[in-house]
């Protein structure tokens, strides 16, 4: 009798484990580039969903190149995955990529960075209310009058625009008033740090130094600007945004010469973007998502189903929310903390 039960027991979980291994699915996701240190924590966040599911996790990464970004989704298309997550580098370059993710049957979400196409779920951080939050945390906690400098990021990321969109709405008063001035302006090629800091340069150089804040649209970027200030004796005087909650970034919000990084807590969209993705696995629609709605802000107008996630603005008064989620160790956080931060206290 136990060794009949036994036999019974035994055979229900091989169905059980054939079962699972009938349905498990593929989950791809095409990486613009592994540069900052972010994609490595949204990774982790995807590959923990996935992987508990019982499906499979495969990547690339395009190091920064629209041309390899395209050779890499063809190959990701060749193994037929079920969905591929696209952080596109040059979002109308990757265009003609999705249409073959779409013609391949195979479901796509633009992670982070928008393209625009109607087949496509677009899932990232409320990119302009995120500028909104620098401008205003600049506003009330920075500066808000003066020289500012504006330091954006890539020209083909549309994010960069979304950013610049939400920073302008809420300076305009200040801008269309005179008081605050738009001394330089400049996009940054790959949002590369090293770009930044040429960027600020320039702007210094061609303002005797004359600027009184920098609203840079990211924190790679925000850790260029501090060098460039630094090297002229301004780093801490003049306040400088940033988003992402970059480590190094968080650090300088301790040290003073970085007024504010919005974070964005990447493994919150890591781990929505996969559970989207493990659902659309099982059948569910696309509309019909857990907090989808329709978006159509992008500069095409192109509707998209859409889920959007609110940002956290993170300065001296609350870098303490960072260390209690476990974002980063007070430590890590506090190194050289400036006497006034409450959290490194």
């Amino acid at each position: 009798m136990k060794r009949t039960l036994m036999t019974m027991m035994a055979g229900a979980l091989m169905i059980g484990v054939s079962a699972v291994a009938a349905n498990a699915g593929t989950v791809a996701v095409s990486w613009k580039t592994f540069q900052e240190e972010r994609w490595k924590t949204d990774e982790a966040a995807i590959k923990e969903v996935v992987e508990a599911a019982g499906h499979k996790y495969i990547s690339t990464d395009a190091q920064g190149s629209a041309q390899k970004q395209a050779a890499d989704i063809e190959g990701l298309i060749a193994q037929k995955p079920d969905v591929i997550l696209v952080v596109a580098f040059d979002s109308d370059a990757i265009l003609p990529s999705i249409q073959k993710i779409t013609e391949a049957g195979i479901k796509s979400i633009a992670y982070d960075v928008q393209f625009e196409d109607p087949n496509a779920l677009y899932i990232t951080f409320d990119n302009v209310g995120v500028g909104r939050l620098m401008a205003k945390t600049m506003l009330e906690k920075g500066k808000s009058e003066g020289n500012f400098a504006f330091i954006k990021g890539d020209k083909g990321d549309p994010n960069a625009t979304f950013l610049f969109q939400g920073i302008t709405e809420v300076l305009k008063d200040g801008l269309d008033s005179g008081k605050i001035k738009n001394v330089c302006e400049t996009f940054t090629d790959g949002w590369k740090p090293d770009n930044a800091q040429k960027n600020m340069e320039q702007c210094l150089t061609s303002q005797n130094n004359k600027v009184d804040a920098v609203i840079s649209e990211n924190d790679g970027m925000a850790g260029g600007v501090v060098a460039a200030l630094e090297a002229q004796g301004m780093a801490g005087s003049v306040p400088v945004t940033g988003q992402d909650g970059d480590k190094a970034a968080l650090n300088r919000v301790a040290k003073g010469t970085q007024l504010v990084s919005i974070w964005k807590d990447s493994r919150v969209l890591g781990k929505k973007a996969a559970e989207a993705a493990v659902a659309m696995i099982g059948g569910t629609a696309m509309d019909k998502l857990e907090g989808v709605a329709k978006f159509n802000g992008g500069k095409k107008g192109v509707e998209m189903n859409s889920i959007l996630i609110p940002p956290n603005p993170i300065t001296k008064a609350n870098l303490g929310d960072v260390i209690s989620a476990n974002w980063i160790s007070k430590d890590e956080a506090c190194a050289g903390a400036a006497a006034d931060v409450e959290a490194c206290k």
